[in-house]
């Protein structure tokens, strides 16, 4: 069993010291305002910045600075060793409760910016694969039923939709973080003459905080960031899920490269997507971090309290996880190989021009319902003959009803289906080379 000393147990260096970059950045930033609004004599804010790019030099070096009860303590105390007693003149005017959600904040937007560039890096292997095997026609499927021929195409495109929806909400997410808590102290702000707006623009800040409490006390912006990554990670399980069935031997659609499978230890036949299984496991680890964060914040009083240390742990997941998943999940889709016979062989089964059926009796007057069930009757028909349905001669249709002609025959193969799909955002070909043109657009 393992104990902790209290000093141990509330010690968050341990996880928080990846900040340390962003707690230096912050703080040049403060000490560089406190010189000019002539609250620090300039000398000893330049010897504080000397004092502070060195450690942070350091740092960068791989060099690891003493730990501490947390990444700021830690900090303050290695510049004090380095510079003497003058260092702990830096914390003029701020508190540890608006220093650490700054961080998180410099944390955020950092990280928001990377996995757009990561979810833009699967959107383009989507789509090469997708430009690659333009033509190819499948089953679509609804309730895991054959239901309609698509192109293979349209059907990987979809994912590339869900994943610019993402991009979408991180670049929204992006604009409430974007707001600098530092100068908000440990609640009420403080009576020193502070230069915020001058603080944000150092730091890259667009806006900053309305009120000392909330900038403190709040991290619904780091619950949402979280919940972002949970819809992405589950647009990606989806994705990963769809890969796994289609590369079994019963489905035989896709082949996924050597490097994203893996041998099985007893039979030296067999090829595993562990790739894909790994994306789908590590989806509810991000699922977990989010419970976790909004869990955390459910009972909170204002303002600040320690309870909020612990919303850095489910950030960190979850941005490992995101980041770790896309920066496979890219190349997988880039490179896996589509059996387009096979696809193909498939559309003969499940009358999935069935509804191209329907649809030439409406054009000609037949109430779509009445239709509906005079096409029901056909494939019942179909079965119980053991045939297709462009198998069908056109007498046997017209005992049916009377409207069928000959131009019905022609409308059952899958590509001639495909092709009739002209709505705006379906599957015809015309469609998808639309939808290829608008996405390589959306990710230039």
């Amino acid at each position: 069993m393992t104990t902790k000393q209290p000093q141990q147990f509330i010690e968050s260096f341990s996880y928080d010291v990846r900040l340390a970059p962003y707690d230096i950045q912050g703080s040049i930033a403060h000490a560089e305002m406190l010189a000019k609004t002539k609250i620090l004599p300039k000398p000893a804010v330049a010897k504080i910045i000397r004092g502070l790019n060195a450690i942070l030099k350091d740092l960068n070096r791989g060099k690891q600075i003493p730990s501490d009860e947390d990444i700021h303590f830690a900090i303050e105390r290695e510049l004090i060793r380095r510079i003497g007693p003058v260092g702990g003149a830096l914390h003029t005017g701020r508190s540890r409760n608006d220093q650490v959600i700054t961080d998180l904040h410099l944390y955020l937007k950092d990280h928001v910016l990377l996995i757009l560039g990561e979810l833009r890096r699967v959107q383009a292997g989507i789509l090469m694969t997708a430009t690659r095997y333009q033509d190819a026609v499948m089953p679509g499927f609804t309730h895991m039923q054959h239901a309609q021929p698509v192109l293979f195409s349209h059907h990987i495109l979809a994912y590339a939709w869900m994943l610019q929806r993402d991009r979408e909400r991180f670049a929204d997410l992006y604009g409430r973080i974007d707001v600098l808590p530092l100068g908000s102290a440990a609640l009420a702000g403080t009576s020193f003459p502070i230069d915020r707006f001058f603080v944000a623009k150092k730091l890259g800040f667009s806006k900053i905080s309305e009120n000392s409490i909330d900038a403190t006390a709040s991290r619904d912006t780091a619950a949402e960031f979280i919940s972002c990554c949970a819809i992405a990670m589950s647009n990606l399980s989806r994705m990963a899920e769809e890969l796994v069935i289609w590369s079994t031997a019963e489905f035989g659609f896709i082949e996924l490269t050597t490097e994203f499978t893996s041998g099985s230890s007893i039979m030296p036949q067999k090829r595993n997507p562990d790739v894909a299984e790994i994306v789908r496991g590590e989806t509810g680890r991000v699922y977990g971090a989010l419970v976790a964060m909004l869990t955390i914040l459910k009972g909170l009083p204002l303002s600040y309290n320690r309870d909020l240390q612990e919303d850095k742990p489910p950030v960190f997941d979850a941005v490992d996880t995101l980041m770790g998943c896309l920066s496979v999940v890219a190349p997988m889709m880039a490179t896996m190989k589509v059996n387009t016979t096979t696809l193909r062989r498939w559309c003969e089964h499940g009358f999935l021009a069935a509804t191209e059926l329907a649809d030439f009796l409406a054009e000609r007057g037949v109430p779509f319902r009445e239709a509906h069930g005079i096409v029901r009757r056909i494939v019942r028909y179909c079965q119980m003959k053991r045939v297709k349905l462009d198998g069908l001669s056109l007498v046997e249709l017209r005992e049916f009803h009377s409207k069928f002609d000959a131009s019905a025959l022609g409308l059952l193969s899958p590509e001639k289906v495909v092709r009739a799909k002209t709505s705006y955002g379906g599957t015809s070909p015309a469609s998808v080379a639309r939808q290829i043109a608008k996405l390589k657009k959306l990710i230039s």
